[in-house]
């Protein structure tokens, strides 16, 4: 009997001992649960970051498209060139008049100097009263 009895307890004490008990299982869940929750925090964060980093990187490139077209918009502002106003007509006509004016003054006139300047003088008058009329006109 003695046997049968040391027999037997040695079984309760394997059976037991293989055995987890309630304590030990609640342990085991909840360090599990803790591991599982601080992974979930970390990849949470991790998310978060991203989308953050994300909304850099497009308002970086927001940034960058706005200021190339700035710098475009400089570019072709400076390199256009105010287009020269011309002569007037007034002007032209004074310069013409002048020149026909002192030709034919130097060919018509005895002493060609003098009929030149003359003639240079009148043309010029003449000249750039033409052109004015006409520049009144396209001022209307």
């Amino acid at each position: 009997m003695k046997t049968k009895l040391l027999a037997l307890s040695l079984a309760i004490i394997t059976l037991s001992s293989c055995k987890q008990t309630a304590n030990e299982v609640g342990v085991v869940d909840d360090s599990k649960q803790i591991t599982i929750d601080s992974m979930n925090a970390v990849m949470a964060k991790k998310d978060v970051e991203m989308a953050k980093q994300k909304s850099i990187d497009s308002m970086k490139t927001i940034m960058a498209t706005q200021r190339s077209k700035q710098l475009t918009t400089v570019q072709n502002s400076a390199t256009v060139t105010p287009k020269k106003k011309g002569w007037s007509n007034a002007a032209k006509g004074a310069v013409i008049g002048a020149g026909v004016g002192a030709v034919t003054g130097a060919l018509v006139s005895k002493k060609h100097g003098e009929g030149a300047i003359i003639g240079g003088l009148a043309g010029a008058g003449v000249g750039a009263g033409t052109g004015a009329i006409i520049d009144s006109k396209k001022n209307k």
